[in-house]
């Protein structure tokens, strides 16, 4: 194991993973750090719900390890989530609370109480309008919603986010804003993974892509210089594994 892999928030080792006797991924190494964005790639059934489910603790990997800030979420699932943050496609929240309820109620569950004050200053960081605080949730937008989930996230000050196709659905200016949300959790030093169809955004914010194809792990390209990627080589080789 090398040095940058010791030291990864998120890790995932020589994983076999799978269900009902078939196996999802095969051997996928993947290795995140503090204060960077990977964005994984690939066709649906590739292999990446597998992996967030991993990190998640609801599978256990059939070879290899994965740690979440070097705690086997598998054998110790509620302290690896005490280390993470995960926003579905689609957030759950409590309709009927308003956006600092939400967080204030979420954060009481995870042990992790916080003033009134500090919520506040949580949701302004995400880029909710303060007008929103006290509005129920159940008129929000997605946009609107993943911000009250980001404002959790940096609440909880954990050293981990998952986030399953996190811009689905929303329209360009939407997704503008959730990208410089990201950058904000990036300055915090948190090891962000995104799996997602979208590799226009995820070239606009990702230091690292990755391409999951049938469960491997088949390359990964980093941002380099001031265009960061080369969008229209990066729209060939995802072609080509999503076909």
């Amino acid at each position: 194991m090398t040095i940058e892999q010791r030291h990864a928030v998120l890790e995932a080792s020589g994983v076999v993973a799978g269900y009902a006797g078939k196996n999802i991924l095969q051997q996928l190494d993947l290795h995140i750090h503090a204060g960077e964005i990977y964005a994984l790639l690939g066709a649906n059934g590739a292999g990446k719900t597998t992996t967030l489910n991993l990190f998640l603790g609801f599978l256990a990997p059939r070879a290899g390890q994965v740690r979440v800030a070097g705690i086997d979420p598998a054998r110790q699932s509620d302290a690896a989530r005490r280390n993470l943050a995960y926003i579905p496609e689609n957030v759950a929240l409590y309709e009927h609370l308003s956006a600092r309820e939400n967080v204030a109620y979420l954060l009481h569950l995870a042990g992790q109480p916080a003033a009134t004050d500090a919520i506040d200053r949580a949701l302004g960081a995400a880029g909710l309008a303060a007008t929103a605080f006290d509005r129920r949730v159940a008129g929000f937008s997605k946009g609107m919603r993943q911000k009250v989930a980001i404002a959790l996230a940096l609440a909880r000050k954990v050293p981990a986010l998952l986030l399953d196709e996190p811009t689905s659905g929303l329209d360009p200016q939407a997704t503008t804003e959730f990208n410089r949300l990201l950058g904000v959790l990036r300055a915090e030093k948190v090891a962000i993974l995104m799996v997602t169809h979208d590799l226009l955004s995820a070239a606009d914010v990702a230091d690292r892509i990755g391409f999951l194809d049938a469960g491997r792990l088949r390359e990964e390209v980093a941002a380099t210089g001031d265009e960061r990627f080369d969008v229209r080589a990066l729209h060939r080789r995802y072609g080509g594994i999503a076909a």
